[in-house]
């Protein structure tokens, strides 16, 4: 993913942005983009497992350069179109090169195209691909924290399609770590400054935080930007079963091997699991289904929320915080402070009730409900983060008089996959950026 990661906004940079418009349109209308591919790797074996697919615009032009590109594309908000072309291109290169279905086809994939339909001339090519081909669609973290409830939707429509799910750059920003629940991805891609640089605590954190992700869920760690015999052995130290790198090979035309041997243990193996099962629609009653409830008036439940909300003050426990206030009236004036402060150390923080705006607090994501949902008679407060988790679900008991003094049958719980299903049912809610 680091060749279509955007370039700092730089004087050069703008330049480079504004006098683009023109040439976009041009690589845009003529579709004149071409893939590159690099191979992956089984660290066990040496042999090459799959391949990753790369955009590049066209060559000698200002927007052969990925970077540049994308970054045109983003300024004349057409993000959306070229990645569908990249996704196009990228498997119409490998059907036509005639790559096995046994060999897998990692495909990068932007977060504003994920409630973009795709276009009419580039459909056939991409359903093709994921007919016939084994495609595994690269992600961000990026994805989660500008449009959750479109990626989860997407997300969705990937694993029907027979697509599997990969969480890139990870190790890049913590953000990454905090959502790879809600991805449930099944490749973890280790950031290549993580095989490069060296290890330090902050690596360490990142690494057992993976680790632990991928013995709970099944999922395969890959690690990037192996360039030498030493990169191979921290990649084998973290727990990566696949590489990517210089030492086994640069991004350039597709030439596929034979498919691996048959009876050879594939590294990736089937897909997880889809993930949670939404088998509820509101935080109550994913949890309440499991674990016992009681009774209580809001002013001793509020300790316990705030506890919870604390956990996103800890800055290397980087987590996804989501309250439902039932009403914005409910969201204070000093909970609207309280959920800033909280945004400038988690890594998503959302607010949702009737009359929630978008944007309820610096940099909190608002969600407004709907005169008949039913998280309108919910308080809620879910925390996840690479080690904790927790979740305070709370139904209304129809009481008048004091704020304060409103009861709600309630229950706590810190069981991972519970809540992860009530944050999920939260994410959909939430208005993109």
């Amino acid at each position: 993913m680091l060749t279509r990661m955007l370039p700092a906004h730089t004087d050069e940079g703008a330049r480079v942005g504004g006098g683009a418009a023109e040439e976009l349109d041009r690589v845009l209308q003529s579709r004149a983009v071409h893939a590159v591919f690099q191979p992956l790797v089984d660290l066990d074996t040496g042999v090459t497992v799959g391949f990753e697919a790369l955009a590049r615009g066209p060559a000698g032009s200002a927007l052969a350069n990925p970077a540049a590109l994308f970054e045109a594309a983003y300024a004349a908000g057409r993000v959306a179109e070229l990645d569908w072309l990249c996704r196009a291109t990228a498997l119409g290169t490998a059907l036509n090169a005639g790559v096995s279905p046994d060999l897998f086809l990692f495909v990068n994939t932007e977060p504003q195209s994920t409630r973009a339909s795709c276009p009419d001339d580039l459909r056939a090519a991409v359903i093709a691909g994921e007919r016939r081909l084994r495609v595994v669609m690269e992600v961000t973290e990026r994805a989660v924290t500008a449009d959750p409830a479109g990626l989860l939707a997407a997300v969705a429509r990937m694993r029907a399609a027979g697509c599997g799910i990969a969480l890139d750059d990870v190790g890049a920003d913590p953000a990454s770590l905090a959502v790879m629940p809600f991805i449930h991805p099944d490749v973890i891609k280790l950031d290549l400054r993580l095989i490069q640089e060296h290890p330090d605590l902050r690596i360490a954190r990142i690494v057992n935080a993976v680790r632990a992700h991928a013995e709970r869920t099944g999922a395969r760690i890959l690690a990037e930007g192996i360039e030498t015999p030493d990169h191979l052995d921290v990649a084998r130290a973290m727990g990566a079963t696949i590489g990517q790198g210089w030492l086994f090979g640069r991004p350039g035309p597709l030439t596929p091997p034979p498919a691996p041997t048959r009876g050879l243990p594939h590294p990736l193996g089937a897909w997880t699991a889809d993930g949670p099962p939404a088998t509820a629609t509101t935080p109550f009653e994913v949890v309440a289904a499991h674990r016992p409830v009681g009774r209580s008036r809001k002013e001793l439940l509020l300790p316990m929320s705030r506890l919870l909300e604390d956990n996103g003050l800890d800055a290397d426990e980087p987590i996804v915080l989501i309250g439902c206030f039932q009403d914005v009236r409910h969201f204070t004036p000093h909970t609207r402070r309280r959920f800033a402060h909280l945004a400038d150390t988690a890594t998503f923080v959302g607010a949702l009730g009737a009359g929630m705006p978008a944007d309820p607090a610096p940099g909190v994501r608002g969600g407004e409900l709907a005169g008949d949902d039913p998280l309108r008679g919910e308080w809620n407060v879910v925390a996840i983060g690479p080690h904790f988790a927790g979740a305070l679900v709370a139904r209304d008991c129809g009481d008048s008089g004091p704020d304060r003094h409103r009861r709600f049958d309630y229950t706590i719980t810190h069981d991972r996959e519970l809540v992860i299903q009530a944050a999920n049912t939260l994410l959909g809610r939430l208005a993109p950026i």
